[in-house]
This record gives structure tokens, C-alpha cells and sequence, in this order.
């Protein structure tokens, strides 16, 4: 794991929370367009690197393996 950063849970209300290991994509550098990902069991989250505070993405853990094979795939690249 590279980049690894912890981040508390927005819907965090008391003392005990969850916390996200936001991992930074093996491909990514400080020029690129660069995405991290966090896994909990069932959920995936993924936002932009250069923006950690700003939206992110959630799904199901099966949809977001899915998303990011479509990324690699090119799925999503604009023409």
C-alpha cells in the first residue's frame, strides 16, 4: 500500500468510529489524474487523490471492482 491516510467517518456521532485507509492508485503520480480507494466490508469509496475533500464516490464492493475495471478498461476515457 502506498499513501496510506485515515479519514473519520462523516457520519461519525460518538467516540467509536470508523475510520477509512484511503489507498492511492499504484499508477498514480503528483502530475496525473489520480483516484484512491477505500474498502470496508461490502462498501468501496473512491475520490479523487488531489482532492480529498471533496465528493466521493460509494458502492456496493461488488460495483466499485466493477467501476474501476471499467476505468482500466477505458470505458470512460472521452474521445
Amino acid at each position: 500500500m502506498t499513501d496510506l491516510a485515515w479519514r473519520k467517518s462523516s457520519r461519525c456521532e460518538s467516540s467509536s468510529c470508523v475510520e477509512l485507509a484511503w489507498r492511492k492508485s499504484s499508477r498514480s503520480s503528483d502530475t496525473a489524474n489520480c483516484v484512491e480507494v477505500a474498502v470496508q466490508p461490502g462498501e468501496m469509496f473512491i475520490r479523487d487523490s488531489k482532492d480529498p475533500d471533496g465528493p466521493v464516490l460509494c458502492f456496493g464492493e461488488d460495483a466499485g471492482r466493477a467501476f474501476l475495471d471499467g476505468i482500466r478498461a477505458g470505458e470512460f476515457d472521452r474521445s
